[in-house]
Order: structure tokens, then sequence, then C-alpha cells
């Protein structure tokens, strides 16, 4: 099968290509210099001239707390852009792989939320993210809307690379303690999206690495795995304020996901360790 990647080059798209190599797919990704999903034209030229039998995207506009200057621009890219993907997987009847974000949610749930609860995202960010899930179940029947959190991955920012960076200058780091959520290596969210490609059952999925934790708790692991001797603290959102509102609760039930692939996702803490192993490795190659 032939797959178009938009969005190549990231965090979770070099582990999604990856994946889908290893698997036998034929490859054609794009980064964002090569594609702008907000130019349907673009699009259609790039699908004219791979003949794509299915459509990842991983092309998206992250900037959490920006987003809250920068809404328009946030809409477009998230929005916008994906309803040009919609319109393209609609005229050539092929399926298009999504990824969206817990911060659809508003967090005042007590328990996980469910892929049948109601989105209310209370940030610019979640609610530009929100708008491509609507333009997918408006305007497609064959798709796989994924939504994940925290993720962290070998290819790209994230808040293992930036507490490991903090404790090199740090003895004492304050970390928040009041939101909870699932950290999610992109290695195993990748293995996972190509089994359920290969299964056909479309529709909503959450998919995280399993065990609920918060960031303090998840800051702490990332030391002690580490063998770093650091003090971590913890401290409330309101004692560390930033321009976009995060949801308190935003872990994510991965009903059906157990059902469909007949196996439960790693644990966070499991995803950790693979992960600094990997990292480490890499490093000393580097050398």
């Amino acid at each position: 099968m032939k797959v178009l990647v938009t969005g190549a080059g990231g965090m979770l798209a070099e582990d999604l290509t990856s994946c889908l190599s290893e698997r036998g797919y034929e490859i054609v990704a794009l980064p964002r210099n090569r594609l702008d999903i907000t130019d349907l034209g673009a699009i259609r030229a790039a699908a004219n001239k791979s003949e794509p039998e299915l459509m990842i995207n991983c092309a998206a506009y992250t900037k959490v707390d920006k987003a809250e200057k920068e809404e328009t621009r946030a809409r477009t890219v998230n929005g916008f852009g994906v309803q040009n993907l919609c319109l393209l997987c609609q005229e050539r009847d092929i399926p298009l792989v999504h990824f969206s974000t817990d911060y659809v949610f508003d967090g005042t749930k007590e328990s996980p939320y469910t892929i049948y609860d109601e989105p209310n995202p209370i940030s610019a960010y979640g609610r530009s993210k929100l708008l491509g899930e609507k333009y997918i179940l408006w305007l497609l029947s064959k798709f796989y809307l994924i939504r994940t959190s925290w993720l962290f991955g070998l290819y790209g920012k994230n808040f293992i690379e930036t507490m490991l960076e903090l404790g090199q200058r740090e003895k004492q780091i304050s970390v928040v303690n009041d939101q909870r959520g699932c950290p999610t290596w992109t290695y195993h969210l990748a293995q996972a999206v190509v089994d359920l490609i290969e299964t056909e059952r479309y529709g909503i999925y959450h998919i995280t690495n399993s065990e609920p934790t918060t960031w303090f708790e998840f800051a702490r692991e990332i030391f002690r795995l580490s063998g770093r001797d650091i003090e971590v603290l913890p401290v409330t959102s309101d004692q560390f304020p930033r321009p976009a509102r995060r949801p308190q609760n935003s872990v994510l039930d991965p009903f059906p996901l157990t059902e469909v692939l007949l196996r439960e996702m790693p644990s966070w803490r499991q995803a950790l360790k693979e992960y600094l192993q990997r990292r480490n490795t890499m490093k000393k190659v580097e050398v």
C-alpha cells in the first residue's frame, strides 16, 4: 500500500514512517516546506503525483501557549488544513489517519475521557484541534481519528529532554502536580496506529501509554531512571501560570482500542525506560 504522510520530519512522523516501512508500506513523506496542507491545490498536486491509497496527517500547529495570540493561524492549520485533506480523501475515496489531542476536553471530569464524551476545549489550541475533528466527522466515512496525549519521542523536543536539560543546571526543579494524563512514546503510538490501519476498523480511538500520572510524578521517574540526584518539588498550576489553560484531567479511556488490537498499550514507565535506553544508544553512536 502506498501512503502519503504530511508533516514529515516531526517527532511522530519519523516513528510512523519507520514503522510503516518495516511493515512493507511504500511511503511518500512530505515535510511542511514541500507540502502546505492549507493549500488544497498543493495537496491535489502531491496526490496526483504519488497516487496514495492512504493519507496520514502529521502536520499541525502545536504551539499551545502561542496559539492564544495566534488562534487564527492555529485554526487555519488544524482546522482548514484538515478540511483540505478531507476533501482530497473524499475525492479519491481513501482513508485518512489524523491525530488529535486530549486538549479537546476541559479536564473537569473525574474519570478518564471516553470516545463518547463531548469535547469542550478551554484553550485556543484545543479549539483548533476540535475544528479539525469536526471536519473529519462531517466529511468522511473512512477515517482513523486518533486522540493522544503528552507525546515524547527521539526526534523532537519534549518534556523528558526539557527536564534533563534543566537537571544539568539545577539541583531543584518545581513541576506541576495537579494535571493528570498519560505520557505517550511516539514509537509505541506509531506501532499501535499501523496495527489499527491493518484492521480497517475506522472510527475514533484514544491511544496513549497506560497508567495515568502527573507531570511531577513523570519528572521524578525521569530523574530516577537517569540516575540524576535532582529534587523535584510539586507545585499547582496556579503557581506556574501559562498563557493557555491546561485540562487538569486529560486521561483518555482506551476503549475500544484493546478490543480491536487484542492487546494493551505498554505503561508509560516501560515506555520511558525504553526511550531512555534508545536515547543513550543513539548518543553513543553519535559520539
